[in-house]
Parts: C-alpha cells; structure tokens; sequence
C-alpha cells in the first residue's frame, strides 16, 4: 500500500491496526478520528516523521513506527497518549524534549537510531513517566548514558516497574 483510503478513518470502532511492510509516506489528516483505535502498527513504512494525527488518539496504547525513515521526533509528540513508543531501526538524530510531557508513555525504544548522547532529551530521564528507554545501538556507549543528571531517578522507575512485575 503505497496510501490508506480515507473510508478507514470511518471506522469507528476499529482497535488494532497492522499495516507493517508497505510503503506508506504519510497517514491521512482523518486518521485521528480512529477514536478506539488502541494498537496501531506501521513498521516498515517510509514515513519520515511521527504522524501527527497519532496525537488526538486518547486510546492508543502501543505505537509501532520501528523501521521507517523517521529522522526527528517533533514536538507534537508531547500530546501523544501511548503507553508504549518504538521508533527502533529508524534514522533519528534529534528527540523533541516535549517528549517528556507524554502522559502515559512508560516504555520508549529508540534502538538502531542515529542518537548522539548530547541529543537525548535529559528530562527523559528526570521528568517523565518512562520506566523503559531502551537505546543501544545509537551513537554513544550505554555506560555514558548513567552518567547523565536525572539518570537515578529514572533508574527508580525502572526498578519499581521491574519490582510490580516480578
């Protein structure tokens, strides 16, 4: 699918969506009507950028864009209700700090990416509810990351979310 037709923004009650392997550029601007809409899968799409029409889905729980070509994370992405982001195997090199403000947004995978340290947002760690960041495999080496202000604290989420799953 090189397009999605508008008709599937009709679908009221639709929940999970799959549309991995094809060669979507952009989502259409009525996709954020897809109100239910509470797992939603593009990986392996030629997007270039997080679809801003993700932003208004207040269900949405699991947002796979691994494996595009999405090269930065806007700052639209604050209002972005998911619980879980993967962006893995994409080509970013820069991460709106807005990100932080996501109000749901406990796992966030940024593997494979073109990540310098000094451009990962450092609120990501101090000031979010991410209790997950997965990043190897970026432009910097992982015991560098414990280096960085707010790093604790994140490691607090992160052990008493491994605490509540145990």
């Amino acid at each position: 699918l090189a397009a999605l037709p508008e008709e599937l923004c009709k679908l009221k009650k639709l929940e999970t969506l799959h549309l991995n392997g094809n060669h979507l550029r952009q989502l259409p601007a009525a996709f954020g009507h897809l109100s239910a809409l509470k797992t939603l899968s593009l990986s392996g799409n030629q997007l270039r950028t997080v679809p801003t029409q993700l932003c208004g889905l207040c269900h949405l729980d699991v947002v796979d864009l691994s494996k595009n070509q999405i090269q930065n994370v806007p700052d639209t992405v604050g209002e972005l209700q998911a619980i879980e982001l993967n962006l893995n195997q994409n080509q970013i090199s820069q991460i709106s700090v807005q990100i932080s403000h996501c109000p749901r947004l406990k796992v966030l995978r940024l593997e494979e990416n073109c990540l310098e340290l000094s451009m990962l947002p450092q609120s990501i760690l101090s000031d979010s509810q991410i209790s997950l960041l997965a990043v190897e495999g970026n432009l910097f080496e992982i015991k560098k990351l414990r280096e960085l202000e707010g790093y604790d604290k994140y490691m607090e989420r992160f052990t008493a979310t491994k605490k509540k799953f145990a």
